[in-house]
C-alpha cells in the first residue's frame, strides 16, 4: 500500500468512524473477508468473526435509535467516548508500524478528525430534533449511512479523491464552527424546553408569577 493509500484509509475511516463506528467496523471486516479490499496487516483484525458479528449486532440497536429524536442525540452523547478514540486507533493502525512519535501524531489526527465528524453530526442531529417534521431523523440517518459505505468505497477506489473529501470537510467544519454552536444552542434550548413541558409558541418559564 502506497502513501497516498495510507494516508487514505487513515483519514478517510477517522471520519467514517466519526459518523458510524460500527458501520465503517463491520464494511471493512465483511469486505475484507469477502476480498473485496486488502486491509494492511494490522488492521487484519477487523476480518475476525467475532469482530464482525459485534459490529453488526450493534450497527442494529444504532440503526434503530438514530432514528428516534433525542434518543439518538443521547446515543451521540454516549459515543463520544467511543467513535473518538476508536477513530484514533484504526488511523493509526492504517499506517502500519512507525516510531513513536509519527504514531502519536497519527493518533491525535485520527482522532481530530474522528472527533470533527462526531461533533458534526450529534450537532445537526440535536438541531434536526428542535424540528416537528418527523422524518428529518430518518433521512439524516440513512443519508450518514451511505456517507460511510460511500466513503469506505472511496478509500479503496479513489484515495485522492478520499483525501480531497476529508481535508475539504475540515476545512468546512473549521469555517462553520460558529454556525454549528447557534445550532447546537438552538438544540439544547428545544431539549430544555422539551423536558418544561412548553410548547414552541409558549414563553420558557422563568419563575412563579407575581401577584397583582
Amino acid at each position: 500500500m502506497g502513501t497516498l493509500e495510507a494516508l487514505s484509509l487513515a483519514m478517510g475511516t477517522a471520519w467514517t468512524s466519526g459518523i458510524n463506528l460500527y458501520a465503517t467496523v463491520a464494511a471493512l471486516g465483511i469486505a475484507g473477508r469477502a476480498e473485496m479490499i486488502k486491509l494492511p496487516p494490522d488492521l487484519q483484525v477487523l476480518m475476525h468473526p467475532a469482530v464482525i458479528a459485534v459490529a453488526c449486532i450493534m450497527y442494529v440497536i444504532e440503526f434503530f435509535a438514530d432514528k428516534v429524536p433525542y434518543v439518538d442525540s443521547g446515543w451521540d452523547v454516549l459515543h463520544t467516548f467511543i467513535r473518538v478514540p476508536a477513530g484514533a486507533v484504526l488511523a493509526a493502525r492504517s499506517l502500519g508500524d512507525m516510531n513513536p512519535a509519527l504514531e502519536l501524531v497519527a493518533l491525535l489526527g485520527g482522532g481530530a478528525i474522528a472527533l470533527a465528524a462526531h461533533g458534526t453530526k450529534a450537532t445537526t442531529r440535536l438541531a434536526i430534533n428542535a424540528s416537528p417534521e418527523p422524518f428529518s431523523n430518518w433521512f439524516a440517518s440513512v443519508t450518514e449511512d451511505l456517507a460511510v459505505l460511500g466513503g469506505i468505497w472511496m478509500i479503496f477506489n479513489h484515495p485522492v479523491l478520499m483525501l480531497i473529501l476529508v481535508l475539504s470537510f475540515l476545512a468546512l467544519v473549521a469555517w462553520l464552527a460558529p454556525k454549528l454552536f447557534r445550532l447546537a444552542k438552538r438544540g439544547f434550548q428545544a431539549l430544555r424546553d422539551r423536558l418544561l413541558g412548553v410548547k414552541p409558541d409558549q414563553p420558557t418559564p422563568t419563575g412563579s408569577p407575581q401577584p397583582g
